[in-house]
């Protein structure tokens, strides 16, 4: 989400200054809501599995082994 809204605003930079060769500012607004969601959800199913072998593990076993 941090980049998103530069990204968004150097858009709107770039048309703007491109406005008069016919460029126009246009944000798939749905499609980045859509992808956010999406991002988000990846990445918590992302560290689900990870995370439930982290809690499988005995601490102190896992700190002998360093």
């Amino acid at each position: 989400m941090r980049r998103i809204a530069p990204a968004v605003f150097l858009a709107l930079l770039v048309t703007h200054a491109l406005s008069s060769s016919g460029i126009v500012f246009a944000v798939p607004w749905i499609e980045l809501v859509y992808f956010v969601i999406a991002a988000i959800l990846v990445g918590v199913l992302a560290a689900v599995i990870p995370a439930r072998r982290a809690a499988r593990l005995n601490v102190l076993q896992a700190l002998q082994y360093e």
